[in-house]
């Protein structure tokens, strides 16, 4: 599984680029690498991400994002895919941040 752990993290290096890979598991870092992919990946990243993750396991990245993590866009896209509701994601959006105040 090692192995095959670091072809895969090698595969999300360019999405990673700020993390040291040859350190990072794909369990235990599973909220960053499921973030990055989405807001940074190509489809061949996220067809990946999609294998290796469980459905369930990525909407659950999506519905509790990390704050100051996420784009926009990628945000509201990945919530219309899972269908999730715009209030669960919205405090996260710079966009409702900003018009708040």
């Amino acid at each position: 599984m090692e192995q095959n752990q670091a072809k895969i993290l090698q595969k999300f290096k360019p999405f990673l680029w700020s993390f040291d890979i040859s350190k990072m598991d794909i369990q235990k870092n599973k909220k960053r690498i499921i973030t990055n992919i989405l807001n940074l990946g190509t489809k061949e990243a996220t067809d990946l991400l999609f294998k290796i993750y469980d459905k369930k396991e990525i909407k659950k990245q999506v519905e509790n994002p990390l704050p100051g993590e996420w784009n926009d866009k990628s945000l509201n896209y990945w919530s219309i895919i899972f269908e999730i509701e715009s209030k669960k994601t919205k405090h996260v959006l710079r966009y409702f941040r900003r018009k708040k105040n």
